[in-house]
């Protein structure tokens, strides 16, 4: 199984650029890379990027954090276009686990990028309220996760595992450090991983040798030597 790439940026610009990269299957965006990017109104902000973005996958988030305005919001993003997918964040700033939200948009139809997942118990949980027909994403934060010290690996084996039994399931590896984390994703075979412009950009470097890296660096160490004109 070949692991997706997909985008997270919010640049409209980036977008544009990244949108017409073969390697790049999606996009990820979330109220913080929204925020980054300039967005002032949310609606009219996310259908500009879909304009540029009309039929690659993109999720985009719902932000609200009590349940009844979590599905309006579901609602509404779902209409913006067909290649949407509403994100909505296994739990609020309350520890409430979105079970019903999730439950009553998967119901209706809407495509769903279930985040901030960092447990295969989360995993496990989600999948007992979806159905077996309509598309979810299950995004499993594992750089968050390795920063506080902890090895995301077994709980990504364990929510793939648990998601074979979906075929209308991906789980996603979010929360992307360094390029090393696509080959570890597609070493588990995870479905997607979604990647910061500037990683993507290393990964399509991929397949330097050793002594190709070894002239590079000394070659960019020689170069700022000269610049700041270092003498002994």
């Amino acid at each position: 199984m070949r692991t997706k790439i997909f985008c997270d940026i919010a640049d409209l610009s980036s977008i544009k650029r990244f949108n017409k990269k073969i390697i790049v299957k999606g996009f990820t965006t979330n109220p913080s890379l929204m925020r980054k990017a300039g967005a002032k109104d949310y609606e009219s902000y996310s259908k500009k990027i879909l304009k540029v973005c009309k039929k690659k996958p993109i999720s985009l988030e719902v932000f609200a954090d009590e349940s009844k305005s979590m599905i309006k919001q579901g609602e509404k993003i779902s209409t913006w276009a067909k290649n949407v997918y509403v994100k909505v964040p296994v739990i609020n700033s309350k520890n409430k686990f979105s079970g019903e939200v999730i439950k009553k948009l998967n119901n209706k139809g809407i495509k769903l990028n279930i985040t901030a997942v960092y447990t295969s118990k989360q995993t496990e949980k989600i999948l007992k309220v979806i159905n077996y027909k309509t598309k979810v994403i299950i995004s499993i934060f594992a750089g968050r996760a390795a920063d506080t010290g902890k090895n995301p690996i077994p709980e990504f084996t364990r929510s793939i595992k648990l998601a074979k039994k979906f075929r209308n399931v991906e789980i996603l590896w979010a929360s992307v450090r360094e390029p090393y984390n696509y080959l570890q994703a597609k070493q588990i075979g995870c479905h997607i991983i979604t990647i910061p412009p500037s990683i993507i950009e290393k990964i399509e470097k991929f397949g330097k040798s050793y002594d190709q890296l070894s002239i590079e660096t000394v070659k960019a160490f020689l170069a700022d030597a000269k610049k700041s004109k270092f003498n002994i």
